[in-house]
């Protein structure tokens, strides 16, 4: 495995533990500034909206999150790089209700900037998981 895979790998483990965490701060310094998110049905989404979003989820009261990601495929190619992932994600809300599930593939884009690998852009394609 090369340095670059190996730091790629670590970025997207530090932004699982980050969300389990609830530190925002932290899965905003692994991406880039011009970040974009994209979701099936919803509008593309930048850094901006990402925060947002992430800050109300990582409120007190909020659903707790918890993910899972396997890397399907990792491609390194000079100061870009694509990743294909299995992508479990399941919120737990604080009341002890049942648990929401999502699960799905994620196309994922890095970029080699400010000294190490950031996520650039990332297509998630979760859907409900019905058990």
């Amino acid at each position: 495995m090369s340095d670059d895979e190996r730091e790629i790998r670590d970025v997207v483990s530090r932004w699982m533990t980050a969300v389990r965490v609830g530190d925002v701060d932290t899965v905003l310094s692994l991406m880039t500034g011009d970040a974009i998110f994209l979701q099936p049905g919803q509008p593309a989404m930048d850094r901006a909206d990402f925060a947002r979003v992430a800050r109300a989820q990582a409120a007190a009261g909020s659903p707790r999150i918890d993910g899972h990601s396997s890397i399907v495929e990792l491609r390194i190619a000079g100061d870009w790089a694509f990743m294909i992932s299995e992508l479990t994600v399941t919120m737990t809300p604080v009341d002890g209700d049942v648990p929401s599930r999502r699960a799905g593939h994620t196309l994922t884009v890095f970029e080699r900037c400010d000294g190490g690998w950031r996520l650039a852009r990332d297509a998630n394609l979760l859907a409900p998981v019905r058990e």
